[in-house]
């Protein structure tokens, strides 16, 4: 039997980084090959051209499909979404996969589903049926992708249960966690030591872990937005917090805050560095230091690494915002709203309240289910490439009983 060819759609480098063991599983597969499309902030210098990482890893790249957005507004990604759906039906009319894969909720991934989903290429869609209800255009955006995809693979059953509400076919929707924590699993990040020759860090002192992106319905405010995030760090930095911050993702408004964060690097306290990209294996090393009860270690924005890999970790962390409202989370995330002296008191509470400490150490990982990679292998490997799997069905049949009945 030959092998199927699978194509994996990327777009930015946190997407990438929880991808890569599903990259894996598929290189491991013997009979799965992988076909890698590398896209959007991957490819721009000023969100760190995360290319030269994936090359690092070691994957073959078979196509890097240019998306055009070339300002910082909703105007602007629309016409990526456009402009990724002609480049990426270009790459896959080249490749001919048998499948393609696409994560998650941004708009490069929601061009990836249209392009390969008209073009009768069977698609896999992970991360499906979350939950970010705090003004990112994110949940409309993984809905619609996960109405359009053949196959699902969710992070939780909560997740699952929703894709099932949406009258998916039970037998397409495939319960299997979060890809990222394979990884952590398997320990593949950075030691203490290398964190130290990296960062220059004093491990004797507290560490923040800081990355705010913009709310996309609110992309106008996203400078005001980080202004009491980044007084609050300079507060914190005042007092011999390490403050370790990256760049956002190219959503509207992420070029703003990059240009508040390059300006703020040049007049920041001592003990404040921006970072472009950390990369996964250093990001993760930095979270992974608060394994260890001994160090002081907080995660702090409103990223959904915050919710999602840090309870792995046992790592406090303070959503700061909207941004992740409604998604599922372990007793290691507090809450701040974009307020300086809250933020200042929530970070303190996680660097140096002994009870929530242990919480957080302590806390369930709602997003464990082990092997995620490999169960996405498995399943796109044995999933028969027929009409069944592209005709989609839908069970919710709307029959009207005492009025619409569900």
């Amino acid at each position: 039997m030959s092998k199927r060819t699978v194509a994996v759609f990327t777009g930015n480098r946190a997407e990438y980084g929880l991808q890569f063991p599903i990259l894996r599983a598929i290189d491991a597969h013997p009979d799965l090959d992988y076909r890698l499309l590398v896209s959007g902030a991957h490819l721009d210098p000023n969100f760190g051209n995360t290319l030269s990482e994936i090359e690092a890893d070691g994957f073959s790249v078979a196509a890097e499909v240019k998306i055009d957005m070339p300002a910082d507004s909703l105007y602007a990604t629309a016409q990526a979404i456009g402009s990724g759906v002609l480049s990426i039906s270009q790459a896959l009319a080249r490749i001919k996969p048998d499948m393609l894969v696409v994560y998650a909720d941004r708009f490069e991934g929601f061009a990836a589903v249209i392009a390969g989903t008209q073009m009768n290429v069977p698609t896999a869609h992970i991360e499906g049926g979350d939950l970010t209800e705090g003004g990112a255009l994110d949940d409309s955006v993984r809905h619609a992708m996960s109405k359009l995809a053949h196959l699902h693979f969710t992070t939780n059953q909560q997740a699952s249960n929703r894709i099932l509400a949406m009258g998916e076919e039970p037998w397409r929707v495939h319960t299997v966690g979060f890809p990222a924590i394979d990884l952590i699993q398997d320990g593949k990040f950075a030691s203490p030591a290398e964190i130290v020759d990296r960062l220059k860090l004093d491990l004797s002192r507290p560490v923040v872990l800081f990355t705010q992106h913009s709310v996309t319905t609110e992309f106008d405010q996203a400078v005001a937005q980080l202004e009491p995030s980044l007084a609050a760090l300079e507060r914190l930095a005042e007092e011999g917090v390490q403050v370790i911050a990256t760049y956002p993702n190219n959503d509207a408004g992420g070029r703003q805050i990059i240009a508040r964060l390059e300006e703020w690097a040049a007049t920041a306290p001592a003990g404040i560095q921006v970072h472009r990209s950390l990369g996964r294996y250093l990001y993760h090393g930095v979270l992974a230091l608060a394994r260890d009860h001994g160090m002081r270690v907080a995660c702090v924005g409103n990223s959904s690494s915050g919710i999602k890999e840090t309870p792995a970790f046992g790592c406090p962390t303070v959503n700061i915002g909207s941004r992740q409202k409604g998604r599922l989370r372990g007793a290691n995330v507090l809450d701040a709203d974009y307020d300086a002296a809250a933020i200042v008191d929530t970070v303190r509470k996680c660097l140096h309240d002994k009870d929530f400490r242990h919480t957080a150490h302590t806390t369930a990982n709602p997003y464990w289910e082990g092997d995620a990679g490999i169960k996405i292998a498995k399943v796109l490997a044995e999933v028969p490439l027929d009409q069944v799997l592209l005709r989609k069905g839908m069970t919710l049949r709307g029959e009207e009983k005492d009025g619409w009945y569900r």
